[in-house]
């Protein structure tokens, strides 16, 4: 230790170090990027400009793009840096930073999936009286409570992780900053910000899941209680795509961040990793447009209405 200088820079070692790989995922990660940003930009710009979408259930889907597009960002430039420029050095700042809004983002996204699942609860169970309980004030402090509580719980993890001493070695086993991989390389005795970190996150976790556990099994007892195929269908169809999202976000989610990093292997870290940085940002904005008609006719609207201004200005 008398001869260690404490650390200033990190070194991400990415994926993979196969030189022929490089390129080939640089394309990939690039289009997956592309595909990310168009998708949820989109959609929050389709929800601003079409009147009908000014609901409570797309207001929480247009916070969720933007949480989606912003927690993406956070991660992929540096990733495509990576494979295009070789640049795996990260300040011990920009680590630092990373690893915040990363945090903060994703458990914006885990409370406003809880959100989304309150209001598809209170439309199929409650339609009588959907539009007292489900109104916009009361979207926007579950949306504002959700950025709130996401970046104090941030700063919790933070202030646990760079509080610890890095000396010896710099090189993160991961293509991020990622709570779990950088928790791994501090010298000092790590045992109470790992527990802290299992605890805050499984909390986080499960309370949300518990949420949206619990308003799914009312849908669906609702659900088997209409008698007309017409209204199973409809029914199912609020819920269907965000069930998928639901699924895919807290499947790789509980595999990450509810076991000590003692059990954690650092390829399965990595590829599990790709699924919540990039491919879920990717997939949501598709799952969401596929499956809802709405949707679909708002942005053919828009379409109609772009052709129509281009046939007038030529």
């Amino acid at each position: 230790m008398e001869n260690s200088t404490e650390v200033t820079e990190f070194i991400l070692l990415g994926l993979t170090n196969a030189a022929e790989l490089q390129v080939p995922l640089f394309i990939i990660f690039t289009f997956i990027y592309l595909i990310s940003v168009v998708g949820n930009l989109g959609m929050i710009l389709l929800i601003l400009l079409d009147s009908y979408l000014h609901t409570p259930m797309y207001f929480f889907l247009g916070n969720l793009s933007l949480v989606d597009f912003c927690y993406s960002t956070v991660v992929t430039p540096k990733v495509m840096a990576w494979f295009l420029i070789g640049d795996k050095v990260i300040s011990y700042n920009a680590c630092a930073a990373q690893m915040f809004f990363f945090v903060a983002l994703a458990t914006v996204e885990n409370f406003l999936l809880a959100s989304v699942a309150y209001d598809r609860f209170a439309a199929v169970c409650k339609p009588l009286h959907y539009t007292t309980t489900v109104t916009m004030s009361v979207c926007a402090r579950l949306a504002t409570g959700s950025y709130v509580y996401g970046f104090l719980n941030s700063s919790i993890h933070i202030r646990n992780t760079f509080s610890l001493s890095f000396w010896m070695s710099n090189w993160v086993h991961h293509f991020f900053c990622d709570l779990p991989a950088v928790l791994a390389l501090s010298c000092s005795d790590r045992q109470v910000s790992e527990l802290i970190l299992v605890f805050v996150a499984s909390f986080n976790i499960f309370f949300a899941l518990l949420v949206i556990l619990i308003s799914y099994l009312l849908v669906f007892i609702t659900i088997l209680k209409i008698h007309s195929s017409a209204g199973h269908q409809k029914a199912l169809s609020t819920c269907a795509s965000h069930l998928t999202t639901v699924s895919i976000f807290y499947g790789t989610a509980i595999f990450m961040y509810s076991q000590p990093s003692s059990s954690h292997s650092t390829d399965t870290d990595k590829i599990t990793s790709v699924f919540y940085t990039m491919v879920i940002p990717m997939l949501n904005p598709l799952v969401y447009s596929l499956r809802n008609k709405e949707v679909k006719c708002a942005f053919k609207k828009v379409v109609e209405k772009a052709k129509l201004s281009l046939g007038l200005t030529l």
